[in-house]
């Protein structure tokens, strides 16, 4: 059996910032977490998540609960509103 000596690490860009993560995929709610530190909260905040150059070339956006397999260079843009 041979052993995973170091994790893969992937170069993303979220809003224009680099950001080293170390997985292959990310979710809706990773890509949030990368974005906003804290991540705005409340009743009526609601999160617009889109991508390009995601693995096979592939671009679109993400909803709650969805993910999108990433590679080196995978481009993000988060929004958020409050609709209050």
């Amino acid at each position: 059996m041979v052993e995973e000596t170091e994790k893969k690490e992937y170069t993303v860009i979220v809003d224009g910032q680099k950001k080293v993560v170390h997985e292959d995929v990310l979710t809706f709610e990773e890509v949030i977490a990368l974005a906003f530190d804290p991540v705005p909260s409340g009743p009526n905040v609601s999160f617009t998540v889109s991508y390009r150059d995601a693995a096979d070339g592939k671009s679109g956006t993400l909803t709650k609960g969805e993910s999108v397999k990433i590679k080196d260079g995978t481009i993000f843009n988060v929004t958020h509103t409050d609709k209050s």
